[in-house]
């Protein structure tokens, strides 16, 4: 029988991944885990190899080829047969070959997410007690550990803690949270960090120059960026991106590989909606959308710009990052030189929240229209300490000049975040804004001036305000509640007590917004405060009675009438005939108020 005929276009060996050709065989090619590197140097120059390692960290920074290149460290023999445990295998013996295509007899590897059971742990518990058939140390390597049953777990303590001098464990996870403390406590743990961006692009820049292909800078950035840290889904998307552009590995064809937008129309858009523009905000996220783009990728490339666009604000000096384009850089420093830190921190909000309500929605492009446009009219409004600001202007008599609005686009048609970060004041003298609880702006007409209105001074003349609107259920929580911190007219500081009804601080505020015409915030605080309104009147009227006590009437009265007991005081009406006043002043001394003494009950009736 002849041997069959290979074609001659079939290749001898068959292709590699980029992940699996390029994963590192020792120290020296592990990128970014130096501290790592440097313990195991000094524990073995030391002699202190621990019993067992625990390696943890996210998918793809090399935890599974981290303990593979401890297992040739620990049993490496070197080129002549006679060298020992180092952190620089030689890759060429016959421990560091048999380890490197992963079949040594004595470096076992087991995935414990399909082996969760104690009977697997049994298996491994059984073969620690005998010796190591070839190399140095016996070497298990469980990969996903926080994958094993609690059973397996406590089957595998003992062992864990007392294991024999010849065994070493070497644990791999994802999710460090999820291993029990017990196991924790028995490893000598390593946490391997994500790589950054610039090491990450230099990174595969080597590999695609190794590989002859061509890819551009900022491509490179976008693989890197798309990887977030893991040197595995980066080689995989650069792995994916060669064969999709079958040549030449631009941007653009990564971002069509990846579904993301151009850069530049990201910043276009960004643009639209700080000027307020709704309108061609949604008919360039429908261009996007046609082309290809998901509603939630454009949404995060509008959370990554802001977030960008913030750190270009605090700290300029980072436009000179490698992962950054010249485009970036040039084009982010002019727009965040032109948006104020409270415009970006309210876009970030908005647009981290909108970006789950994309997700969850049934139909994504319309969710991702109704943050576009929720954030066009957010740009027209302006930011609660501006409104505050200018409210305190117009309250001292200064009123400011009004500000052109800028941009004049369709989104609210006032003044825009973008260019102009300030409040923009009304031109008519007739209406002022102000800031109310929820940082939206309320005008208010002459007719509305809230000094027209009973304005309470004090912390007391505002509890007042409530008895006198017989608000009897609110009266009552801010009588025996509410500890008073710090009052100021429209702005109230408190404590509140253990039991008190929270939600209603709200109602208080809009009646009192009702009341007086104007806004007011009540904040809780943790500082101790006055003591309560309730307290303060029951130790008042306390000290009269004790006062009242010790009058010569009121003793009279108890020699004449034996067990009586004053029960309660009233403060004395002022109005009526002067003969429907009970006459009592000579029960009290002259600094005291004129009081009626009522309810006085004999208690041998």
């Amino acid at each position: 029988m002849t041997d069959p005929v290979i074609p001659a276009d079939v290749p001898a060996e068959p292709y590699r991944v980029l992940a699996r050709k390029y994963r590192p065989s020792n120290f020296a090619e592990l990128i970014g885990q130096e501290a790592m590197v440097r313990t195991l140097t000094n524990a073995i120059a030391a002699g202190r190899l621990a019993h067992a390692f625990m390696l943890t960290g996210v998918r793809g920074v090399g935890k599974t080829t981290t303990a593979r290149i401890i297992a040739k460290g620990l049993n490496c023999i070197g080129p002549d047969g006679k060298g020992g445990p180092t952190v620089e295998p030689c890759g060429v013996c016959v421990n560091c070959v048999a380890i490197a295509e992963s079949r040594h007899i004595d470096v076992q590897e087991m995935d414990a997410a399909s082996r969760t059971g104690v009977n697997d742990i049994r298996e491994i518990i059984e073969g620690v007690r005998f010796a190591a058939v070839q190399a140095r140390f016996k070497v298990y390597i469980i990969d996903e550990v926080h994958m094993l049953s609690t059973s397996a777990f406590n089957a595998l303590l003992k062992t864990l803690e007392e294991p024999p001098a010849h065994v070493k464990f070497i644990f791999a996870t994802t999710e460090i949270r999820k291993v029990p403390v017990t196991v924790l406590s028995r490893c000598q743990r390593f946490d391997l960090r994500r790589i950054e961006q610039d090491r990450l692009v230099a990174h595969l820049d080597g590999i695609a120059r190794k590989e002859g292909v061509s890819v551009a800078p900022a491509a490179l950035a976008l693989i890197a960026r798309a990887a977030e840290g893991s040197v595995r889904d980066a080689l995989s998307l650069l792995d994916q991106a060669i064969a999709h552009a079958a040549g030449q590995v631009d941007e653009m064809a990564v971002r069509d590989m990846l579904g993301l937008a151009d850069r530049a129309r990201v910043f276009d858009l960004f643009e639209m909606v700080m000027r307020g523009d709704a309108k061609a905000a949604l008919a360039e996220l429908g261009d996007q959308y046609d082309t290809g783009a998901d509603p939630a990728v454009v949404l995060q490339d509008l959370l990554e710009l802001a977030h960008w666009l913030t750190r270009l604000k605090i700290v300029p000096e980072a436009a000179s990052e490698a992962t950054a384009s010249e485009h970036d850089r040039t084009r982010g420093l002019d727009l965040a030189r032109s948006l104020s830190m409270p415009v970006l921190a309210r876009a970030w909000q908005m647009l981290l929240k909108g970006l789950g309500e994309v997700r969850q929605a049934p139909s994504p492009l319309s969710a991702a229209e109704m943050i576009l446009i929720r954030l066009a009219y957010a740009a027209d409004l302006p930011t609660p300490g501006d409104l505050v600001k200018q409210y305190q202007e117009e309250r001292a008599g200064g009123a400011p000049a009004p500000r052109a609005p800028m941009g004049g686009g369709n989104g609210g048609g006032g003044a825009t975040a973008l260019a102009v970060s300030t409040v923009a004041v009304s031109a008519s003298p007739e209406r002022a804004p102000v800031a109310s609880a929820e940082g939206n702006v309320v005008y208010l007409n002459k007719a509305e001036n809230p000094d027209a209105r009973p304005q309470p001074e004090n912390f007391e003349a505002l509890v007042a305000l409530f008895g006198q609107h017989r608000e009897i259920m609110l009266h009552a929580l801010l009588m025996n509640d509410v500890h008073p911190v710090s009052f100021a007219p429209g702005r109230i500081v408190l404590r509140l007590s253990q039991n008190a009804q929270k939600h209603r601080l709200r109602e208080i505020s809009d009646k009192l917004k009702d009341w007086t015409g104007r806004p007011w915030i009540i904040e809780t605080s943790f500082d101790e405060g006055g003591e309560t309104l309730g307290d303060r009147a029951r130790a008042e009227k306390n000290a009269i009675a004790e006062r009242l006590k010790a009058s010569a009437p009121v003793r009279a009265l108890e020699a004449a009438f034996p067990g009586i007991r004053l029960v309660d005081i009233r403060a004395r009406k002022a109005a009526g005939p002067a003969e429907d006043v009970p006459e009592v002043e000579e029960v009290h001394d002259e600094d005291a108020p004129i009081l009626d003494i009522f309810d006085l009950e004999n208690e041998d009736d």
